[in-house]
């Protein structure tokens, strides 16, 4: 009888999760159906995107809610800006060759200058201006590359939050740390991104790394490893009768990233108002901020 009953149990118990399964099942199906009518879900693209952007435990929820509905305008528009005022510089200001451009740049009103520190949209605006041809492709393909997924995920308030804090990250750190060198181009925002990128890839590295992903990293630090080198050209040996342009944005705008970026970048499926991360890095950052101001009013040798 006992046995009798206990086969009767189990039979039950396989009853209920092959119930479950095709459950399970037709639901997929009903999701996959839906996602195929619907022409802002591509499916395909954003389980790719999951895989990159999100650890495993939400990339469930965010296959359920996602969609292109808002596009990425932010990191977009971004884009089309900094390329429009470099192609102005470049082709409409003569400009000696269009690796090193500095006639032209050197008397933007965008461009962060010791000496005009006084015009506060400066620390900002630096960003839509760049060096030559290679600063301006290395920083156009990984804030796209990169910044396109992370805004599909997160959506431009959140990405435009990290970017923005990495550009004002770098202007401010290089009036401190190189306080006579001016200071173009975007990759304090591009760093940021990447060091919000690389903290949460970091946290949650098995789950996040799709196959040949090691060999996807190692390209990207590639490219980091070009542009840190081209600026660093541009700050040691530029020759006696050019203008040394500062790199400490890039140092700069990837700690903000990994402080800021991270805490962003990590919740997904949370109200990041009510993360107290959010808030310590918040806190941190803008000590940083009012130390570089005080620094700048009082104690620059700029001054």
């Amino acid at each position: 009888m006992a046995a009798a009953h206990n086969l009767e149990m189990e039979e039950d118990v396989n009853l209920n999760r092959d119930r479950e399964m095709k459950e399970m099942l037709e639901e997929e199906k009903m999701r996959e159906h839906r996602a195929g009518k619907d022409p802002f879900k591509p499916k395909k693209v954003h389980r790719i995107v999951s895989q990159w952007m999100l650890p495993e435990p939400v990339r469930r929820t965010y296959l359920e809610r996602a969609n292109c509905l808002p596009p990425p305008l932010f990191i977009i528009s971004i884009s089309i800006a900094e390329l429009a005022v470099f192609i102005y510089y470049a082709v409409w200001k003569p400009q000696k060759q269009w690796i090193t451009l500095d006639t032209g740049i050197l008397e933007s009103p965008f461009i962060y200058s010791p000496e005009k520190r006084e015009e506060a949209w400066r620390f900002i605006s630096y960003m839509l201006v760049h060096a030559g041809v290679q600063h301006i492709l290395g920083n156009l393909v990984m804030q796209l590359v990169l910044g396109i997924p992370l805004e599909m995920v997160h959506k431009g308030l959140r990405v435009g939050l990290v970017y923005l804090a990495g550009v004002i990250a770098g202007s401010l750190a290089s009036s401190i740390f190189d306080p006579l060198k001016s200071l173009v181009g975007a990759s304090g925002g591009v760093y940021a991104l990447m060091g919000g990128y690389f903290m949460n890839v970091l946290v949650n590295f098995r789950e996040m790394i799709p196959a040949f992903g090691i060999i996807r990293l190692l390209i990207i630090v590639l490219i980091i490893v070009s542009d840190l080198g081209f600026a660093l050209y541009r700050r040691f040996f530029v020759p006696a009768n050019g203008s040394p342009v500062s790199f400490a944005a890039h140092i700069a705008g990837g700690f903000a990233g990994m402080s800021i970026g991270y805490t962003v970048f990590s919740c997904f499926d949370k109200a990041l108002l009510k993360d107290p991360r959010f808030w310590i890095a918040i806190a941190a950052y803008l000590a940083c901020v009012l130390f570089a101001v005080f620094f700048n009013i009082f104690l620059s040798p700029a001054n």
